[in-house]
């Protein structure tokens, strides 16, 4: 069983390889919770019929799961701060398991929506810990480095290894087991969590807990998911949406007004505050906007366009996850000496560059002329943007705040997708409808309107991508080794503007 760090103590000493084991268990964790976000895409139609689900009421087995993941993340990354790392991912994965049998096993649609809102709240509790117990279990910047490159490589080839397994478990078993196969992965991680990863004994506290700070941004960031699930919808100027927008961006200004003034906050402000993380936080908020939103379409555009099966359109994106892993290895091993900033800027032009070839997507056009080279350039950029925002999220963060952090990294990525899955999912459908009263006159009117919106939207997602490089380049000034060690030099965190 995993050995006891005593209170102070750096859990990152145990032994070598029961590290490398940690990694491998923490890795697993991570992917399950990523996959979970897209694993249903390709299996949604097949449970709408057999749970007899409305057709407004199918986008909760997505939005159910974004929703309550991204509202309860720092809630949960405080949690493990307070109760313990391990203890909290322990039931973290436990939670998931159950929910995610009870999901899988649904007979009707509330049980599933159930099924799934349990599993974004395990999720929120499973993702900062994971990460925070990489940052803690990882010191030494060499082994830093390769951890991170594989975390990263997981957080951003998750999403389309879930499209590629939803397809084949959907194809040669059942839609259900898109849900059930996380009870048995669960369940592994777990022992293997009981065996390798160290106990971390959180240090002692005083004053009590932060309620109305964890009430006020639990709310408002489900508010502000919600809002833009809406916007997709009833469209940017419904007055759902507004009121929900509005009404979370209160919630997160009397957050920040809290905060300030909290003895015990649950997020201290010098953690978005110091100018590496702030950039990092940045980042992750416009990266996904443009990558979650171009899964949507290309699967659309694989399924009704080309005409692919269940299993050949996950198989369509198996480009993402080997580039991603492929720039993700090379990433981690030029980080100790580059540092990020560099290699965060060429990610970005890499996506840029790749999303603006798939905007020239033409009807009649081959997937491996115009689809794969694109998808080929993207991922070779996702590799260092991941690798990069994980590593600098977590600079100079003191042990007792990884997770918190660890958790604000995470909630920009679930606002950041769920922003450009709404934002650019409204853009195309006006888009889709200017080309059709254009072009009422030509053949295949449907099909030709539909990639000229995909076109429109891959090319305001290439824009978030290149939002991105200023930011990188400006926001991330310091030196590579400051960045890499900055988790073992013991050094306080900066406060900046705060």
């Amino acid at each position: 069983m995993a050995e006891t760090a005593p209170v102070g103590a750096v859990p990152g000493k145990q032994d070598s390889r029961a590290r490398w084991f940690a990694l491998g268990v923490i890795a697993l964790a991570q992917l399950m919770v990523v996959l979970d976000a897209t694993i249903v895409t390709i299996s949604l139609p097949f449970a709408q019929h057999d749970l007899d689900i409305s057709d407004s009421n199918k986008q909760w087995m997505l939005t159910a799961y974004t929703l309550i993941f991204g509202g309860l993340l720092l809630l949960g990354g405080r949690l493990a701060d307070y109760v313990g790392r391990r203890k909290i991912f322990i039931v973290g994965l436990v939670g998931f398991a159950a929910a995610s049998a009870l999901a899988g096993l649904a007979q009707n649609g509330i049980e599933m929506f159930a099924g799934r809102a349990l599993q974004g709240a395990f999720a929120a509790l499973l993702a900062p810990a994971a990460l925070s117990l990489l940052s803690v279990t990882f010191t030494e910047p060499g082994e830093r480095a390769k951890a991170f490159g594989v975390f990263a490589g997981i957080s951003a080839g998750g999403a389309a290894l879930g499209l590629i397994a939803g397809g084949a478990l959907t194809e040669y078993a059942s839609w259900r087991w898109c849900l059930l196969v996380n009870t048995p992965i669960a369940l592994l991680a777990l022992i293997g969590a009981l065996a390798w990863v160290v106990k971390d004994v959180p240090a002692p506290r005083t004053g009590g807990y932060d309620v109305p700070g964890a009430v006020t941004v639990t709310l408002g960031l489900i508010a502000i998911v919600f809002g833009f699930t809406r916007a997709a919808e009833d469209g940017w100027l419904a007055g759902s949406t507004l009121g929900l927008l509005v009404v979370g961006v209160a919630l997160l200004a009397a957050f920040v007004s809290i905060e300030r003034r909290s003895a015990n906050p649950l997020l201290p402000l010098h953690i978005p505050g110091e100018i590496n993380r702030g950039g990092a936080f940045l980042a992750a908020l416009l990266v996904p906007i443009a990558m979650f939103a171009m899964f949507l379409f290309l699967s659309y555009y694989f399924q009704v366009t080309l005409g692919y099966s269940s299993m050949k359109a996950g198989l369509a994106f198996l480009p993402f996850p080997a580039g991603i892993a492929i720039s993700a290895g090379i990433t981690s091993a030029l980080l100790p000496k580059f540092g990020p900033r560099p290699l965060m800027v060429v990610g970005a032009v890499l996506g840029v560059a790749g999303l603006l070839f798939l905007a020239q997507l033409g009807y009649g056009d081959s997937y491996a002329a115009s689809v794969l080279p694109a998808q080929v350039l993207i991922a070779l950029g996702m590799g260092p943007l991941f690798v990069g925002m994980q590593t600098v999220a977590l600079h100079q963060v003191e042990e007792e705040d990884s997770g918190v952090a660890s958790a604000l990294l995470n909630a920009a990525q679930q606002v950041g997708g769920a922003v450009g899955t709404a934002l650019l999912t409204t853009i195309s459908v006006q888009a889709a409808k200017s080309y059709a009263e254009g072009h009422a006159t030509i053949d295949n009117l449907i099909a030709r309107a539909s990639i000229h919106s995909y076109d429109v939207a891959f090319y305001v997602g290439a824009g978030f991508f290149l939002a991105a490089v200023p930011v990188i380049a400006f926001m991330i000034r310091d030196k590579p080794s400051s960045l890499i060690e900055g988790a073992e030099d013991g050094a306080r965190p900066i406060h900046v503007g705060v």
